[in-house]
């Protein structure tokens, strides 16, 4: 197994995850409409509903963490690190990788298993409300979780290792973006002309790589 290899193998795993992991926005809206319903037209609130609600938006905002790493799409402020040349912004992202990253996430998995695991052992309910829903499965997502963005991280690691040596960022999973839905339903619109439909993709594209401007090489589709 080559390294680009293993970069979109792990990418690969992060997105699957991301993308299963979206699915519980449904769930948590199907369970703010139903205690909307209930609390306000037949005056019989849920007590479980508000602990439920947490778990659901915990879950998704814990294991998409992997997903924005793969789409590096967490938020940082480039408005140095963008004008740098690839090497330059590889030498740093490893830097901060080795010295912040790893400890931090190490830390994270190892507290989040011990925080789990007790969990599991006094069968832990939620103290919220009165005999609130158990809470040991949701605290198990921690250490997945920390597992996950530890493993993508690594990759990300190779990354800027594989770019100091090539002086270029090799190919990251892209996966279907924003800009992509856009170009898209420009594209089928039928009340502008081609030329002034490519012109408006053409645009739209531009800004979207200037406002993402990171030396990520050539994407591969999922």
């Amino acid at each position: 197994m080559n390294v680009q290899h293993f970069l979109l193998r792990v990418d690969a795993i992060s997105v699957w995850v991301g993308k299963a992991s979206a699915w519980l926005i449904i769930g948590l809206m199907m369970l703010v409409c139903v205690e909307v319903f209930k609390r306000y037209i037949m005056n019989m609130p849920t007590a479980w509903i508000f602990d439920a609600s947490n778990m659901f938006y915990g879950t998704l905002f814990m294991l998409a963490g992997a997903y924005a790493l793969a789409q590096n799409a967490h938020v940082r402020g480039d408005f140095l690190y963008s004008s740098l040349k690839p090497r330059t912004q590889a030498a740093l992202d490893l830097v901060l990788y080795i010295v912040f990253f790893l400890p931090g996430v190490a830390a994270l998995v190892y507290a989040g298993y011990d925080y789990a695991a007790l969990s599991w052992r006094i069968g832990e309910h939620s103290t919220v409300t009165a005999e609130g829903p158990p809470i040991y499965y949701f605290k198990t997502v921690i250490p997945v979780a920390g597992a996950l963005v530890m493993l993508q991280g690594l990759a990300e690691i190779a990354r800027c290792i594989v770019c100091l040596r090539t002086g270029a960022w090799p190919a990251r999973l892209k996966d279907v973006e924003e800009i992509d839905v856009v170009a898209e339903q420009l594209a089928q619109s039928e009340h502008v002309d081609a030329e002034t439909r490519q012109a408006a993709i053409e645009r739209a594209q531009n800004i979207d790589r200037a406002a993402r401007q990171r030396g990520l090489g050539g994407d591969s589709e999922t």
